[in-house]
């Protein structure tokens, strides 16, 4: 036995396990990640054992049913016997049903050591199913972190540098603003004009740029 196998039995001991396949939750986590080959196999494995442990249970009820049916007509035909003085077709009427008890003890018999044999060979279906859902589900949760820390580290390295091109923006924003606002003072506003630098402190994205006199006026 794998040592992780003696980890999860110590930590399963006297605990129950739901039958997975019968639980929609089950069903959901492979709405998430792919189910593998083994466990397709032991999902279908564990279905036919459940089938099969619901159909004996089934025919189970029947017979117990059929036998209390035949112990119920035995005992007026042993006080209708009684009274005939032992009439030959009446015993054999309770002969045939007491051989028909016979065979219902027997099949019950019978279905109780399958029952008990089909309960410990699903438990281990389970099992087994249960341990491969949790390797494939914590390799998935793996994959899933690794790659969430990836983006992690991204966002916070692009977070960083937006911050600073923010500032870098703000920054040359400003250095326009305070050139244009220098030359108009130093220049004024004809040479200014002359040279086509108008500048509007309100609009982020100005045109400014010196044009010849062939060329028309550009903003």
């Amino acid at each position: 036995m794998a040592r992780d196998d003696e980890v999860y039995m110590s930590a399963l001991e006297g605990k129950s396990i739901p039958i997975l396949t019968l639980d929609n939750k089950w069903h959901q986590l492979f709405t998430q990640t792919e189910m593998t080959p083994e466990i397709e196999a032991l999902a279908d494995q564990l279905n036919s054992l459940v089938e099969r442990d619901g159909k004996i249970r089934t025919e189970t009820k029947q017979i117990k049913k059929l036998k209390k049916t035949l112990l119920s007509e035995i005992v007026p035909l042993r006080d209708k016997s009684n009274k005939s003085g032992g009439d030959p077709s009446i015993e054999r009427e309770i002969s045939e049903r007491t051989r028909l008890i016979g065979e219902c003890n027997e099949k019950l018999e019978s279905h109780d050591d399958e029952l008990i044999d089909l309960s410990r060979e699903i438990y281990d279906i389970d099992y087994k199913l249960m341990i491969e859902t949790m390797k494939v589900c914590y390799a998935r949760l793996h994959e899933n972190t690794d790659y969430i820390k990836g983006l992690d580290e991204w966002i916070s390295r692009v977070r960083v540098e937006l911050k600073k091109n923010v500032i870098r923006l703000q920054e040359s924003e400003m250095e326009n603003y305070n050139l244009y606002s220098y030359m108009h003072q130093i220049f004024g506003p004809e040479v200014i004009d002359i040279f086509d630098m108008q500048y509007d402190p309100d609009r982020r994205h100005p045109i400014r740029r010196p044009i010849s006199d062939e060329e028309e006026y550009v903003e």
